[in-house]
């Protein structure tokens, strides 16, 4: 009889359970239903394409939403300070590279025009058109051909010095992009240290070690280092395209310094 009740029980058992997960399962089903059926609606509504354009700015705004509370968790002052060197610094990179961008001319076909009017006996002519043009290459050809004249030594001698100016105003500006790259992580370690002076503060205001207390500064000191190191890393990314452009139009210029002495060579050889 004992064993018939047992029996029974279990059959009991196994039954509700098998009904609670039918149960369940519809649950869920019904939920899924339902929310496949709302957005289905709202498409039906506004449209797929806006749809996604909804769901795209609804998620700017909550990383917008999180990058402010991370800002203002992060201790304003010293998080201030991390944005404006990221300010400052984006500032000179975006000087530098509009410089260098404009600097920017086809040096090959610069000096096609200029050897033109050499071979013609124009050297004004060519200095002209140097003045007219933008940039390093053509103030490097000018300056060779307002020493024309002169024996090749000294054309070259000429070119060179002027061309050290010239790389010299092409990287001005960079020591100070270098400055905030520095800067940047030095601020977020600054805050870091804070931070900790603080954790350690209210620790002993609060005579007992609990994570709530310590967890307050280490968030302020692990939140401004995470910044200031982000900001150097843009800051470096720029930095770097800064330096390829100058790579690049030092190159031309001394390419252009060469082709430019041999055809003054030429020039001076055909008048012999």
């Amino acid at each position: 009889m004992k064993q018939k009740l047992i029996a029974l029980a279990a059959t009991m058992v196994l039954a509700l359970t098998s009904l609670n997960a039918t149960a369940q399962d519809s649950l869920e089903t019904a939920t899924a239903a339902d929310t496949t059926l709302t957005v289905a609606s709202v498409e039906e509504l506004v449209g797929e394409e806006e749809l996604a354009d909804l769901q795209e700015m609804a998620q700017s705004m909550n990383f917008h939403q999180q990058l402010k509370t991370k800002f203002v968790e992060g201790s304003a002052g010293f998080m201030s300070l991390v944005a404006l060197a990221l300010v400052l610094g984006l500032a000179v990179c975006i000087e530098r590279i509009i410089y260098l961008t404009l600097s920017e001319v086809n040096a090959k076909r610069l000096l096609a025009d200029v050897e033109k009017r050499v071979e013609a006996d124009d050297v004004e002519g060519a200095k002209a058109l140097c003045r007219e043009t933008r940039g390093p290459v053509a103030s490097i050809c000018y300056q060779g051909l307002m020493h024309s004249d002169e024996p090749i030594d000294a054309i070259e001698r000429s070119i060179v010095s002027y061309g050290t100016v010239q790389t010299a105003n092409l990287e001005r500006g960079c020591s100070w992009i270098k400055l905030f790259i520095a800067i940047a992580p030095s601020l977020g370690f600054l805050g870091t240290v804070i931070g900790m002076v603080m954790a350690f503060d209210q620790i002993q205001e609060a005579g007992d070690i609990s994570p709530t207390i310590v967890a307050e500064g280490m968030k302020v000191a692990l939140i401004t280092t995470i910044f200031g190191i982000i900001v150097a890393l843009i800051l470096q990314v720029f930095y770097n395209f800064i330096l390829s452009k100058i790579e690049h139009l030092t190159s031309q210029m001394e390419e252009s310094a060469v082709t430019l002495l041999d055809i003054l060579t030429k020039r001076q050889m055909r008048t012999l």
